[in-house]
């Protein structure tokens, strides 16, 4: 049974959606099958992937609105994942969702259909805590928060850890924080390392030790609609999110291993 991930901030600009394309792409690399699902309607992780966006005649839209079916929609793009792919008719979704029944439950029915056929299923969130963010939340197993060593960085943090909260008490009892991911690092910031130390205070071992430097080559990357690890494998963004691929992997073996003993 595939494991799902979403990856959320409602702060932009924090690296969620180079997190996601890169860090399925890694996944995909150490021979894992791996599924990415857009669900923002910037669509940067469809073109990430080296999808033409605006050419799309289906996306995760017309499987939330349940007028098509996952195998119509998916695509396998160069980077090896599948991928169900957005653009702005997702917007539609935000406003159709509101008035359904089952409105926080849609992406769930999708990701249960499916997730027997993959080892990991990456969600890329859109920047807000909106119902498209909500339904990512209850079909997740984990949340990985991609964040900037920053002051506002750790207010919005509280707010998406209450949200987080709120969805395990009221929709999604399992679902947990699966760790804090610390991008455009530089440890020549002395605010980086006082918030560092927050973090670490705060959410202990949930603190991925892997960080994610500035890097021109995994910012130059979607340009080519490419992963970093297709664009440049030498880089030290490719080396790093296969680094996180793995301390992910490591930490996914480790909690089988404990619920298996």
């Amino acid at each position: 049974m595939g494991k799902v991930l979403a990856i959320a901030n409602q702060k932009g600009g924090v690296g969620k959606t180079t997190t996601s394309v890169n860090l399925a792409a890694s996944l995909t690399v150490t021979r894992k099958n791996v599924l990415l699902i857009d669900l923002d309607p910037q669509g940067n992780a469809t073109t990430g992937s080296g999808v033409d966006k605006n050419s799309l005649t289906l996306s995760i839209y017309d499987l939330l609105s349940n007028n098509e079916s996952t195998e119509e929609v998916l695509l396998r793009p160069e980077a090896g994942y599948d991928l169900l792919p957005a653009n702005g008719d997702l917007v539609a979704s935000e406003v159709e969702l509101m008035a359904g029944d089952d409105r926080e439950l849609r992406l769930r029915s999708i990701v249960d259909a499916v997730r027997s056929n993959y080892d990991f299923i990456v969600v890329d969130c859109p920047p807000s805590l909106n119902m498209l963010t909500i339904n990512a939340l209850v079909a997740a197993d984990g949340v990985v928060i991609p964040m900037q060593c920053e002051y506002y960085a750790l207010e919005g943090l509280s707010a998406l850890v209450d949200t987080i909260s709120t969805i395990r008490d009221r929709l999604n009892p399992s679902l947990k924080i699966e760790g804090i991911l610390r991008t455009m690092y530089d440890p020549r910031s002395k605010l980086t390392s006082e918030v560092n130390g927050q973090l670490f205070n705060y959410f202990g071992d949930a603190v991925y030790r892997t960080v994610v430097p500035r890097n021109i080559r995994l910012a130059e990357a979607p340009s080519y609609g490419k992963p970093v690890i297709k664009y440049d494998k030498q880089s030290r963004g490719a080396i790093a999110y296969l680094a996180l691929a793995g301390e992910l992997l490591r930490r996914h073996d480790e909690a089988a291993a404990g619920v298996s003993s």
